[in-house]
């Protein structure tokens, strides 16, 4: 099982002079992209007892996603306002007081034996207390073998303490076996480097893989001094909600399929593997950024058996 975790949220997002509520966050949407697909998913984030949690709670069922990690609560269920510009999503949040805001690092559950690996990252590193709970997470799935992905998903606008989130993803940064990054991620992290200058140092705190996906252009996999592309499928863009997250789940279940997700099995996985699984991840964004929200595709709708 990949279990993932973080923020799930209600994404508002406009249509004329509309709105239109619908399921979104970074894990969230990983989880939900993962099931979709086939692979065995687990989420973890608590969910509202609200009818935006009830909704939630239903798309992860729907995939398939193990949501037995979820406390419930009686919190609201946190929003996302969602401004495009020519397809490009940026977002303002509603967070405080909110199902966002519930975990807590002293009462994390217990990894499930069957987990085999963990993705976390997005705005839920930001906040001190739940930033807290996941490092928390990654370091005791670290310690037990399991691999750890881990998608900053860098918001700037929402950053208070920046010293504070570099100090995290320093210490994430070596706890992770994969890192993806955008390239808007790359400079806020490491500004003026190469996508290449930043897979190295990277790679030198530990991490056997840095995947920067780079919009249009598609995506490239950086191991030690060599480097694997795969270009992104063409697509009419109806907006990038989700896209990053989708990657995440193609590649991720692209390398369950070749029996690779394992600590080990990534350091060996050969180039065509990683090729591989680096196409279905463009391939699968390709599919969410056609269509409104984050709304991953389904198995078959990439031809897949």
């Amino acid at each position: 099982m990949i279990l993932c975790c973080g923020e799930s949220l209600i994404d508002l997002v406009p249509d004329g002079d509309r709105y239109h509520a619908r399921p979104g966050g970074g894990a969230f949407n990983t989880a939900v992209a993962l099931g979709r697909l086939g692979a065995a998913a687990g989420y973890l984030w608590p969910l509202s007892t609200d009818s935006f949690g009830a909704t939630l709670r239903g798309v992860l069922d729907e995939a398939g996603v193990d949501t037995r990690l979820c406390p419930q609560t009686d919190r609201p269920t946190a929003l996302a306002v969602v401004t495009l510009r020519g397809g490009e999503a940026s977002y303002g949040f509603y967070e405080d007081g909110t199902a966002a805001r519930v975990l807590d690092r002293d009462h994390l559950p217990e990894l499930p034996a069957q987990m085999r690996a963990l993705v976390i990252g997005g705005i839920s590193l930001i906040d001190p207390g739940t930033g807290a709970a996941i490092e928390e997470l990654a370091r005791r799935a670290y310690h037990t073998g399991r691999m750890v992905m881990l998608d900053p998903n860098i918001r700037p606008a929402l950053i208070a303490d920046p010293d504070m989130l570099r100090d995290r993803m320093s210490r994430l940064l070596r706890l992770a076996h994969i890192v993806k990054l955008s390239s808007d991620d790359l400079e806020w992290l490491m500004p003026g480097a190469t996508p290449a200058e930043a897979a190295q140092r990277v790679i030198r705190k530990g991490a056997s893989l840095m995947c920067h996906t780079h919009g249009a252009s598609g995506a490239t996999a950086y191991r030690w001094k060599t480097s694997v592309h795969a270009k992104a499928q063409t697509a009419q863009v109806a907006d990038t909600i989700g896209a990053g997250d989708t990657f995440n789940a193609g590649f991720l279940a692209g390398l369950a399929e070749a029996g690779v997700l394992t600590v080990e099995g990534l350091r060996q996985a050969a180039t065509p593997v990683l090729q591989a699984a680096l196409a279905l991840g463009t391939r699968a964004a390709a599919v969410t950024v056609s269509r409104p929200g984050a709304d991953p595709p389904w198995r078959d709708e990439l031809g897949l058996p």
